[in-house]
């Protein structure tokens, strides 16, 4: 009967009573403590996000690993990375060796790519469609803009190298020079005045980098680079087989035109700006001779020097 509260079941129990509850806010909040925020896109296993980070990774740990110095002008052992358009393009239209072109796929394709994709084609460069974060992974965070080109470390040849040829024997030694653009100008005028070779130390100086093969404009695929472990002793060992050892410097014995070692076997040494020939380099020097400039210009370039010297010593040769 309604209202009889005597009747079986008609009350709760004081002692099971739950009381009120209003929404489940509160269960959900205990739910998740300790879970912390939700994992990042490319963090979740079951992601797209997540398998083209491990692609990348993947891809970026074939690769030796090495600090980044910028825009890949590096001295390296392993393969060197040209990233941008305007600076693939340039390495490509010089005809740097190169083995991968990496490009973004999904790139907006202007003239600048068309002619990179033509050209690599052309040179029989693989070219290979990736992702952006394998782009990010490949270039260390420097700006790629969708394109990267890989390109095979230099291969040097041995001092001894240089002496193996017909003709006559003109080398230039680098002291010091570490700057690669002065580089890639010394070998553009050593194969324009007929040098047998560019002579470099192995530690300490420049190397043939991307940035020195596009300053020498082509012509380190024509002109052998050789690396010495002492460069003292490689000229001690030209001096032996007969070839003259001539140092540019600014204190010269005699002046450039003056020198009656110039129209034979000859090694022109150059050392680096503001410092100049080492010390032991200058004591192997059979001579040291200066070009003379004015006066209101302290010093010359170490490849503008080498330049005129290449030039004396390739005129003086074919009059000979």
């Amino acid at each position: 009967m309604a209202g009889n509260s005597k009747r079986r079941g008609a009350t709760r129990n004081a002692a099971s009573k739950k009381g009120a509850s209003v929404g489940t806010g509160g269960h959900g909040r205990k739910a998740l403590e300790g879970k912390g925020p939700t994992p990042r896109a490319e963090d979740r296993p079951n992601h797209k996000a997540y398998h083209a980070k491990k692609r990348a990774e993947a891809e970026a740990a074939k690769r030796p690993q090495g600090k980044r110095q910028g825009p890949r002008h590096r001295t390296s052992s392993s393969d060197e990375l040209v990233i941008g358009r305007n600076s693939t393009v340039e390495a490509l239209r010089s005809q740097l060796p190169a083995n991968t072109l990496h490009i973004y796929n999904r790139i907006d394709a202007d003239d600048r790519i068309t002619e990179i994709v033509s050209l690599a084609v052309e040179q029989g460069v693989e070219v290979r469609e990736v992702t952006k974060s394998t782009l990010d992974a490949l270039a260390g965070g420097s700006p790629h803009q969708g394109v990267a080109l890989e390109v095979p470390p230099y291969v040097y040849a041995d001092p001894e190298d240089l002496l193996d040829t017909e003709g006559r024997q003109l080398i230039v030694a680098l002291d010091g020079i570490q700057d690669p653009r002065n580089l890639g100008a010394v070998m553009r005028s050593a194969s324009a005045f007929g040098a047998t070779g560019v002579l470099i130390p192995e530690r300490r100086a420049a190397g043939v980098t991307v940035a020195a093969w596009k300053v020498s404009a082509g012509a380190a695929s024509r002109i052998p680079v050789a690396r010495a472990t002492n460069l003292t002793r490689a000229l001690e060992s030209y001096k032996k087989a007969g070839i003259f050892v001539v140092g540019l410097d600014a204190g010269g014995e005699v002046f450039l035109h003056e020198s009656e070692l110039l129209d034979g076997p000859l090694v022109i040494v150059a050392g680096a700006e503001g410092k100049g020939l080492s010390r032991l380099v200058r004591e192997t020097c059979d001579q040291i001779v200066s070009i003379p400039i004015g006066g209101d210009t302290e010093s010359l370039n170490a490849s503008v020097a080498a330049s005129v010297a290449l030039y004396e010593a390739s005129r003086r040769g074919d009059a000979s």
